[in-house]
């Protein structure tokens, strides 16, 4: 890796790559090609026996893809990075590399609906079982901690209701077992939030989000020690196969030079909105850890930057009325993504998660009223207005 660089807003800009390296392209070149050639059959036993460095197939590493995982590395304060085809992929990698059967996972209570499911089917079909924790508290992790938790899982801020997990508090009941934690770190990017400097071993990215931030790519990384990084690239990466094509690590490479720019002007907008949705009498609850009333404010200034762009808030109807409500809405568009330009807004109980069970969402405090909400960087006022005029109509209906 390059010469560590100080400031976040050069290392998303330089980190990773030599221009010297590469005929001099100031853009970082893409490699679309699948294979390498070797100078001679010797230097390909070589370079398989591990005994010279080198590339030897795409699926294997890539010099596009290098880059990005270098500079990646850099961003999070990681030893080293991997790049996967999405962010499932990433936290399956991982996941996976880090379990066998009968092994146990502790997990924050709330993750994204995927991650639900794909802890439901670990121990369907491999007997990896899995437990969710308020980690509210150090001795509540240390009450569900077992000889044979092999890791503990936290989404910090939960997607979608925005609850903070004390990741220093995490960690330290952790370390006491020698058991990993790995923190999926998509909400803040590591403009916010850097876990590994609070302990973490391990930090995974929906990379088609605020990494991204463009909406054009998706994509995953993993970020973390060598130690479990090789062990991820040498098993689950190699022999799933879920990596990133050469042009999608270029895309990332291009979004992460504005992504200090970016998260400033998200964190702007979304702190306005927050503010404008408590005025309003049909708004039961906003939920923004940048706000200074929300329940874990005193851990958002303890470990992120700032509060960030995502908010979640209730309306007092049915569902029905709140899918009349994002019926009503123009300028915010309906999806599922976040971290794009454009401010978009979903309905988690029968979106992004409606593969948890009613029962399990309502313990998450995913209810049929909840929304959430990726404030974009168009004009703040404009956000407002497309959102007013939404719950002037939800109120007439």
């Amino acid at each position: 890796m390059a010469k560590s660089l100080k400031n976040m807003e050069t290392a998303v800009i330089h980190a990773g790559y030599n221009a010297k390296d590469h005929a001099g392209s100031l853009a970082t070149p893409i490699y679309q090609t699948s294979t390498f050639i070797f100078d001679n059959a010797e230097q390909g036993e070589r370079r398989f026996a591990g005994e010279e460095e080198g590339y030897i197939y795409s699926r294997l590493g890539n010099p596009t893809v290098r880059a990005l995982e270098e500079r990646m590395a850099e961003l999070e304060d990681a030893e080293a990075a991997l790049a996967f085809s999405s962010g499932m992929a990433a936290v399956s990698a991982v996941l996976l590399a880090m379990t066998k059967a009968e092994d146990h996972i502790i997990c924050s209570q709330g993750v994204y609906g995927c991650t639900f499911s794909l802890l439901e089917w670990m121990e369907a079909n491999h007997q990896i079982s899995f437990e969710l924790c308020a980690m509210e508290t150090e001795e509540q992790i240390q009450q569900m901690i077992r000889p044979d938790t092999a890791c503990i899982y936290v989404e910090t801020p939960i997607n979608p209701t925005m609850k903070l997990i004390d990741l220093e508090m995490v960690t330290q009941a952790a370390s006491q077992h020698g058991i990993p934690v790995v923190v999926d770190n998509t909400f803040s990017s590591p403009y916010l939030q850097r876990p590994l400097t609070t302990g973490c071993d391990v930090v995974v990215h929906s990379a088609t989000k605020y990494i991204s931030g463009h909406g054009d790519v998706v994509a995953g990384i993993a970020a973390g020690s060598s130690k479990w990084i090789n062990q991820i690239a040498q098993s689950t990466l190699k022999d799933i196969g879920g990596v990133i094509s050469p042009f999608d690590a270029w895309l990332l490479l291009r979004g992460l030079k504005t992504l200090p720019i970016r998260m400033d002007r998200h964190c702007e907008n979304a702190a306005y909105i927050a503010q404008q949705l408590k005025k309003h009498s049909l708004v039961q609850n906003v939920h923004y850890p940048g706000d200074q009333d929300h329940a874990d404010y005193r851990i958002m200034k303890k470990q992120m930057k700032k509060g960030g762009g995502l908010i979640s808030f209730e309306l007092d109807g049915t569902k029905e009325q709140v899918q009349k409500f994002l019926n009503e809405l123009s300028l915010i568009r309906i999806a599922v993504s976040l971290g794009d330009a454009e401010t978009l807004i979903q309905h988690p109980a029968t979106m992004t998660h409606s593969a948890v069970p009613e029962e399990m969402r309502s313990k998450m405090g995913i209810t049929d009223q909840l929304i959430r909400l990726s404030v974009g960087l168009e004009a703040k006022q404009d956000i407002w207005q497309d959102l007013e005029r939404a719950l002037n109509a939800f109120q007439k209906g």
